[in-house]
C-alpha cells in the first residue's frame, strides 16, 4: 500500500512536466503538507491555510524571517492617526492579480468588507472594532479603516487578510455565499503561485504554477519553481519513507522527534531546525463537568509529565512553556512558575474535587489528531499517569477538521483535545488575547470555554491601549491569572522541524507560515 502510495505521488508530480525536456524545468517540487479543508483565504485559520495566504494571495502587510518582521507588501506606506483610530494604506503601483487587472483600493475594500461580512476565522482580530462600512477608498491607490475604538494590535494582524479579486469572484456569487463556494476550490489572488482549478482535489491534492508576473518577482541567481504539487500524506511514517525515497520534497513541520536522525542520516534528505513561536496545548472544556471545578484542572496540569515528555519523548528538541504565550515573547512575567509534575499533588487536587461533586468517576476523553503522531504520543503518556490517581483518560482518534467543527458549542466540544497554537500575527492577542477573552467563545483558540470578567477586562484593555509599556504590564497580570486558572495545561514552546529533500534551496523560516513562503525556494537536480 505504502509503494502504491508514494508511486502515485512521484507519478502526480512528474504528470504536468513530463512534456517538457529534462533540461528546461527540474520536475516539480511536491509538498507533502497538509491543505486546508477550502482555499477561500477569508474561511479558515490555520496552518494549511497559510500556505495558501503566503503563495496564491497577498496582503497589505506581510511577516518576513525569523524573529519575524511585519513588511509592507500589496501597501507601499501607511499612516495613523494620533488617537490610533483611522489608518490610511497608500498601495504600490504595478501589482496585479492572476487575470492580469490591477490591484485597486477598490478591491481592498471589497476584499476586507467580504471578510467582515462573512464574520469566519481571520474575522476575529477585526469584527470587535471594524465595520464594513468603516472600510473606504480615498483615491485609486489609497484605503482608509477607521475604527470604532483603538486596537494596537490592528497592523499585526494585517498580513491576515488576503486581498481577493472580486472580478473573479461575483459572477460566482449563489445567493448569500460571498463566492465561498467557487473560492474553496479556485484562486482569485495575485500571489506568486496561481491554483490549477482543473486538477485541484479537496484535501487530496492541489497544483500550482508560477505567476511570472508577480510584482515583487524573483531576485538574485535563482531558478524559480515552476510548478509546486501539494500531495498531503496523511501517515507519519509513510510519509517519511516518501521523503527518504524522493517522492516528495517536504514534509509537513510537525516531523516527529524519533524521525529526526533517520531523515538526516539520508544523504539526500535534511531537517530544518528552526526556533518557533508554536505552544503545545492540551485543552480542558471548563464548561463541562468535571473541568469546571479547578481543583479538577489543578489535578490534570499536575498529572502531566512535562519533563519526560519534552526531554525523552521529544529529546530535548523543545522549550518548556508555562503559560499560553511563547516564552519568546513580550507580555509574560517574569516570574511565571509552571506547574510541576507531581502526582502526589494531582491526587491531593482529585480528592478535592471529588469531594465537591466533581464527576471524575467517569472516563475522561481526549482527542487526538491522529494524522500527528505527537499528540498521541502525549495522550499515551498522559493516560499512564492519571490512572495512578484513580482517573481514567480515553484516547479518541481524530482529525483537526473534525475537532474544530465541533467547538462551536460547550456541549459539542470534547472534554480535553490536544494542539498546537501557532504564530498568526505576531503579539499577545494572538494567544492569551484571543484564546481567553470570553468574546471569542465559540472558536477552536477560545475552545477551554474559560471565562473570567477579570481577565475580560484586562485582555481587552491591552487591547485598546496605544502605549507598549502598559499592554505589556497588562498582559502580564492577564496571564498570571489565567495560569492561576489553570484551564489548559501548556507544554512547550516548539523548534520547528520539517524534512527536505536537499535538492530544496532557498528555504527560509519564518514562524507565521512555517517556512511555506514558495517564492524564496529553488531547486537543484
Amino acid at each position: 500500500m505504502r509503494r502504491m502510495l508514494c508511486a502515485v505521488l512521484l507519478a502526480a508530480g512528474l504528470a504536468a512536466t513530463s512534456s517538457l525536456p529534462a533540461a528546461a524545468q527540474p520536475r516539480p517540487l511536491v509538498w507533502g503538507d497538509t491543505l486546508p479543508a477550502t482555499l477561500d483565504p477569508h474561511a479558515i485559520f490555520d496552518v494549511p491555510s497559510q500556505f495558501i495566504l503566503l503563495n496564491v494571495y497577498d496582503g497589505l502587510y506581510r511577516y518576513q524571517g525569523n524573529p519575524p518582521r511585519l513588511v509592507p507588501w500589496l501597501a507601499e506606506r501607511h499612516t495613523t492617526s494620533p488617537d490610533g483610530l483611522t489608518w490610511e494604506f497608500t498601495l504600490r503601483e504595478g501589482a496585479k492579480f492572476h487575470d492580469g487587472s490591477a490591484i485597486t483600493a477598490e478591491d481592498v475594500v471589497w476584499s476586507f468588507r467580504r471578510l467582515l461580512a462573512m464574520n469566519r476565522a481571520p474575522a476575529a482580530a477585526f469584527t470587535p472594532v471594524l465595520k464594513p462600512e468603516n472600510v473606504t477608498a480615498t483615491g485609486p491607490r489609497t484605503v482608509r479603516f477607521v475604527l470604532s475604538s483603538p486596537y494596537a494590535p490592528f497592523l499585526a494582524a494585517m498580513p491576515l487578510v488576503a486581498v481577493v479579486n472580486p472580478r473573479a469572484v461575483t459572477p460566482n456569487i449563489q445567493g448569500n455565499d460571498h463566492g465561498g463556494a467557487w473560492l474553496a476550490a479556485n484562486g482569485a489572488g495575485s500571489g506568486a503561485y496561481q491554483v490549477n482549478a482543473a486538477t485541484y482535489q479537496a484535501r487530496v491534492s492541489l497544483d500550482l504554477e508560477r505567476f511570472p508576473d508577480h510584482f515583487m518577482g524573483w531576485s538574485g541567481n535563482q531558478r524559480p519553481i515552476d510548478g509546486v504539487r501539494v500531495r498531503p500524506v496523511l501517515e507519519t511514517s509513510t510519509r517519511v519513507l516518501a521523503l527518504l525515497r524522493g517522492e516528495i520534497d517536504a514534509t509537513d513541520s510537525y516531523l516527529p522527534t524519533d524521525q529526526v536522525e533517520r531523515v538526516e542520516r539520508n544523504a539526500r534528505t535534511r531537517v530544518a531546525r528552526d526556533e518557533n513561536m508554536r505552544v503545545f496545548i492540551l485543552r480542558m472544556n471548563n464548561r463541562k463537568p468535571p473541568f469546571d471545578n479547578r481543583d479538577t484542572r489543578l489535578c490534570f496540569a499536575h498529572a502531566f509529565n512535562y519533563g519526560g515528555f519534552n526531554e525523552v519523548v521529544l529529546k530535548g528538541l523543545v522549550v518548556r512553556n508555562g503559560g499560553p504565550n511563547p516564552n519568546n515573547l513580550w507580555g509574560n512575567p517574569p516570574d511565571l512558575q509552571p506547574y510541576a509534575f507531581d502526582l502526589a499533588k494531582a491526587k491531593e487536587h482529585c480528592d478535592r474535587a471529588r469531594a465537591a461533586g466533581a464527576p471524575l468517576d467517569r472516563a475522561i476523553e481526549i482527542h487526538i489528531q491522529s494524522e500527528l503522531e505527537q499528540t498521541t504520543q502525549a495522550a499515551q503518556m498522559f493516560q499512564a499517569d492519571l490512572r495512578r490517581v484513580g482517573v481514567t483518560l480515553r484516547i479518541v482518534p481524530s482529525t483537526w477538521p473534525n475537532i474544530t467543527g465541533s467547538v462551536g458549542r460547550p456541549e459539542t466540544t470534547p472534554d480535553m483535545w490536544v494542539h498546537w497554537v501557532s504564530t498568526y500575527f505576531v503579539d499577545p492577542e494572538n494567544w492569551i488575547g484571543q484564546m481567553y477573552d470570553s468574546q471569542f467563545h465559540g472558536t477552536w483558540k477560545a475552545s477551554a470555554w474559560y471565562s473570567n470578567p477579570q481577565v475580560d477586562g484586562l485582555l481587552r484593555q491591552a487591547r485598546a491601549s496605544l502605549d507598549r509599556a502598559e499592554r505589556e504590564r497588562l498582559y502580564q497580570q492577564a496571564t498570571a491569572q489565567v495560569v492561576a486558572d489553570s484551564p489548559d495545561i501548556w507544554v512547550y514552546n516548539t523548534l520547528n522541524l520539517r524534512g527536505l529533500s536537499r535538492r530544496v534551496q532557498g528555504y527560509q523560516f519564518s514562524p507565521v507560515g512555517s517556512g511555506g513562503e514558495l517564492r524564496l525556494m529553488w531547486l537543484e537536480n
